[in-house]
């Protein structure tokens, strides 16, 4: 339990990064007015991303398999693009269009798969072989 918390923890501040890096690589901005963005504003997103990736991506794989197999795959780009657009209009003060919700779905896809290799390198003992 406490290595699953510890995951979802780093899952989290690194989506928060992940974030914060697109809102600043692509400028589509955020609502200054509101005193919620900044740190915690990034920190609220970051949760809320990782919270709605962890339950409503899975079911909506399976609603859209059908449209997977048939694009060989690439349908899941739309489904992540889906997951962050939904995220990112849930979190106060940050918005972004549905294109680069997208190319930020693939960035923090990319940063969860380096996440968890990580911690799957880490839990696999390493055995030599003795000759």
């Amino acid at each position: 339990m406490r290595e699953q918390a510890r995951v979802f923890i780093l899952r989290w501040l690194l989506n928060t990064f992940g974030i914060w890096f697109a809102i600043r690589l692509f400028g589509t901005g955020y609502d200054s007015s509101l005193l919620t963005i900044g740190l915690g504003g990034f920190l609220l997103a970051g949760f809320i991303f990782s919270v709605v990736n962890s339950i409503f991506r899975p079911i909506a794989i399976i609603l859209s398999l059908p449209a997977i197999l048939i694009t060989l795959g690439l349908f899941t780009l739309v489904v992540n693009g889906s997951m962050m657009w939904l995220s990112l209009a849930l979190a106060p003060g940050i918005k972004m269009t549905f294109p680069f919700a997208i190319i930020t779905g693939i960035i923090l896809s990319l940063l969860n798969y380096i996440v968890s290799s990580l911690f799957e390198l880490q839990a696999k003992p390493i055995h030599k072989e003795e000759e």
